[in-house]
């Protein structure tokens, strides 16, 4: 009876064992990655720019630039801008030498200082910087955009990064004579974004041309693209 029943169970073990090898070979997996990407337009500019002054004395070179800057911030505000919106972002002071022999003598004192001014009404981005070079401006750093909801966006690639897995999947698998069966796993590899220089801003009511012609400064404001990437792998047979 003990024998039997240890026969029975080898049996149906092996069998198992079987079972599993077998489904095991007749089962691939295939491991894809895909990507999607949204664009979004952006509503928030944040424009960098400043005032750099020289004078041989460092109190005057620093009086200059701060004069520059009050009437910087005066002509922003006049325009709309919220003074919350007007940060200073950088300051700097050094000193110009003159080298003559083996006398090092300071020739010059430079001074500036960079205002971070954040612009959520886009049609006005290239206006505002005209105003603040007209008020005492003379460097311009940069502008940087941003959007203030990207959350429909990201749900938006994320889809579009697992359709486009499971579209690579289907032409791997069909390739390969089989079929896609099921999904074993998912991982999210993040979502991010970046400008992508793509935009129309530019004086509000002027074609570029006119802008152009007028003196104005067009502004083409980038528009956001937000990426998502994930990570699938697929069973198939």
């Amino acid at each position: 009876m003990k024998n039997t029943m240890k026969k029975a169970a080898a049996i149906l073990l092996a069998a198992v064992m079987m079972l599993a090898v077998s489904l095991a070979a007749a089962e691939t997996k295939i491991t894809v990655s895909g990507t999607g990407e949204t664009q979004v337009s952006a509503d928030n500019a944040v424009i960098s720019l400043g005032v750099s002054a020289r004078d041989k004395d460092v109190l005057t070179a620093q009086q200059k630039v701060n004069e520059a800057i009050a009437s910087i911030r005066a002509v922003l505000i006049a325009r709309g801008v919220k003074e919350e919106e007007i940060n200073t972002d950088y300051m700097n002071i050094y000193a110009i030498y003159d080298y003559e022999g083996d006398q090092e003598q300071v020739k010059a004192y430079n001074a500036s200082s960079t205002l971070a001014i954040r612009v959520t009404e886009m049609e006005k981005v290239g206006m505002l910087i005209d105003e603040a070079f007209a008020a005492g401006a003379n460097t311009l750093n940069g502008i940087s955009f941003s959007a203030s909801d990207t959350t429909a966006a990201k749900a938006q690639s994320l889809k579009d990064a697992v359709a486009d897995a499971k579209a690579r999947a289907e032409v791997i698998a069909e390739a390969a004579g089989m079929k896609i069966t099921g999904i074993e796993m998912i991982s999210d590899s993040g979502v991010f974004s970046y400008e992508n220089n793509v935009g129309n801003f530019r004086a509000k009511g002027l074609t570029e041309e006119a802008a152009m012609d007028a003196g104005g400064t067009v502004v083409q404001a980038a528009k956001l693209i937000v990426t998502a990437t994930v990570s699938i792998t697929f069973t198939a047979e």
